[in-house]
C-alpha cells in the first residue's frame, strides 16, 4: 500500500512517526511518503518536506509568508498526483491540511484526518466541508466524539491521546511513579549533554526559590551532578518567532530563583547559535537537545507554552504554568474569534484551571515569577495539582494506544477499497 501523510510541526512529527511505524507492523511492505520531520523520516517514510520550512504562527505572520505557503501548497499537490497513494493522511496543522483535504477528494483519494483540527474552538463552519472531504476522521480528545456527533451528526473515531502511550513507554523505562515530579537525583546522561553556562554564587536570602543554605564555590560550571540544584524546564516553543516572544520572560525569571537550575529544551530544527546568544546573560540557565522527557522526569516545575508540551508535562506530572505571548495583531483578532475558556490541553480537557494560565499582557517576570513560587512553594498548589493530574491520566488512558488504534483504522480503509 502507498501512504501519503503530511504532518506540519514538531508535535505532528511525533504522532505521525509513532502511526508510520504501526503502519509497518500491519503491511511491511508499505511506501510511505510524508511532510514531517526527523522522527518521521527514521521510521521509515520518504521525507519531502521538512515541517521547519512550513511553520507560520499568527495572522499577521501568514499574510506575511502568502507567497510561500502558495509555493508549499502546490508543490504537496503536484507531488501527490506523481504518487498516486492509496490513502491520503493528514496529520492536525489544519491550516495547510484543510486546503490538501478539499483538492485531494476531487481528485478522487481516500482522505484520514488524523488529530482533528480544534474547530469547537474556533471557524466552527469548517465541519460542514470537512464532511464532505474527509473519509474517516479520527479524535484524540475525549470531547471531540460528542462534539461531532451530538453538534454535526458526524461519527468519528476517538482513539485517544498518542501521548499517552509515548509518555508511558518512557517512563516504564525510567521507572519512574506517577505524581509530582520532586526529583533529587539527576540524570548523567541528561546533564552530559547540557550546553554550560557561568552561574555566580546564589543569594542565601533569596525571597523566591527555596534552598537558602545553598552555598557553592562562586564560578561554578553546569552541568552539576548535585542535589542542591533543582531543576525549573524552560519549554518556550519550538518556532524561533514564538521563542523570541516567551522565552526571554522565562529568563528573567530565572534571576528572582538563583538556587534552581533553569534548563531549556532546544527545539529541534533550531541552531544552538540562536539559544547561545538568548541564554548568555544569564548565570543558572542552560539547555538540553533531543532530552525533553529527561528534563521533565526530573523538573520540579515547567514553564511551558502553549500546545501539545503543556499536556506532556502535566502526564510527567510537573507542575507548570502555562505562558503565551504573540503578535499583539494577532492575538486581538484570535481573542474576537476563538470562543473557549482555556488555551491549554490540560484545561480544556478538565474543564476547569487545573494549572494557571498567563496570555499576553499578563505573561510578565513579576506573574510568571509568582506563580512559579507557588508550584514550589504552596503545598495546597502542589496537592491540587497531583489530584487533578491523576484524573487526566485516567481520562486520557481509556483511550489505549492511539497510534495502534489510528493505524488499525487507516489500514481498514484502504483494504476495503482494495
Amino acid at each position: 500500500m502507498k501512504y501519503y501523510i503530511i504532518a506540519g510541526e514538531a508535535s505532528g512529527d511525533l504522532h505521525g512517526s509513532n502511526l508510520i511505524k504501526e503502519l509497518h507492523k500491519l503491511d511491511p511492505a508499505t511506501d510511505i511518503r510524508c511532510w514531517g520531520g526527523d522522527k518521521m523520516q527514521a521510521a521509515g517514510a520518504i521525507l519531502v518536506k521538512h515541517y521547519r520550512d512550513l511553520a507560520f504562527m499568527g495572522f499577521v505572520e501568514v499574510l506575511k509568508n502568502l507567497r510561500t505557503i502558495f509555493k508549499n501548497l502546490a508543490f504537496c499537490k503536484s507531488d501527490i498526483t506523481a504518487f498516486r497513494p492509496d490513502v491520503l493522511v493528514l496529520v492536525d496543522y489544519p491550516g495547510f491540511n484543510l486546503r490538501i483535504a478539499k483538492w485531494a477528494k476531487q481528485q478522487g483519494f481516500k482522505i484520514v484526518y488524523y488529530i482533528s483540527p480544534q474547530v469547537w474552538a474556533w471557524k466552527e463552519n469548517r465541519v460542514k466541508m470537512m464532511k464532505q472531504c474527509i473519509d474517516k476522521m479520527l479524535v484524540i480528545l475525549p470531547f471531540e466524539k460528542d462534539y461531532y456527533q451530538n453538534k454535526w451528526n458526524w461519527p468519528v473515531e476517538y482513539v485517544g491521546h498518542p501521548l499517552v502511550q509515548v509518555v508511558r513507554e518512557f517512563r516504564e523505562e525510567r521507572n519512574l511513579e506517577f505524581g509530582i515530579r520532586n526529583a533529587t537525583t539527576p540524570n548523567p546522561q541528561l546533564m552530559a549533554q547540557t550546553t554550560s553556562f557561568h552561574r555566580q554564587e546564589p543569594n542565601p536570602q533569596s525571597p523566591i526559590g527555596g534552598g537558602a543554605n545553598i552555598t557553592p564555590q562562586a564560578g561554578t560550571q553546569y552541568p552539576i551532578p548535585n542535589t542542591q540544584f533543582p531543576t525549573i524546564a524552560l519549554l518556550p516553543g519550538s518556532r524561533k518567532q514564538e521563542i523570541l516572544k516567551k522565552l526571554p520572560v522565562m529568563l528573567e525569571v530565572s534571576k528572582r530563583f538563583p538556587d534552581y537550575r533553569f534548563v531549556v529544551a532546544k527545539a529541534p530544527g533550531v541552531e544552538e547559535s540562536f539559544y547561545d546568544e538568548l541564554l548568555q546573560p544569564y548565570n543558572n540557565v542552560s539547555y538540553v537537545s533531543n532530552q525533553t522527557y529527561a528534563l521533565l522526569s526530573e523538573s520540579r516545575a515547567a514553564l511551558v507554552t502553549s500546545g501539545t508540551a503543556t499536556l506532556e508535562t502535566a502526564l510527567f506530572g510537573v507542575p507548570e504554568v502555562i505562558c503565551y505571548k504573540g503578535n499583539p495583531i494577532s492575538y486581538q483578532i484570535a481573542k474576537r474569534l476563538i470562543s473557549i475558556k482555556y488555551i491549554g490541553l490540560v484545561n480544556l480537557i478538565m474543564d476547569k484551571e487545573v494549572v494557571k494560565e498567563l496570555i499576553q499582557d499578563d505573561f510578565t517576570p513579576d506573574k510568571l515569577a509568582h506563580e512559579l513560587n507557588l508550584l514550589l512553594n504552596d503545598p495546597a498548589k502542589q496537592a491540587q495539582i497531583a489530584a487533578d493530574y491523576a484524573a487526566l491520566w485516567q481520562l486520557l488512558e481509556q483511550g489505549g494506544d492511539a497510534s495502534a488504534r489510528a493505524a488499525a483504522l487507516v489500514w481498514e480503509l484502504v483494504s476495503a477499497t482494495q
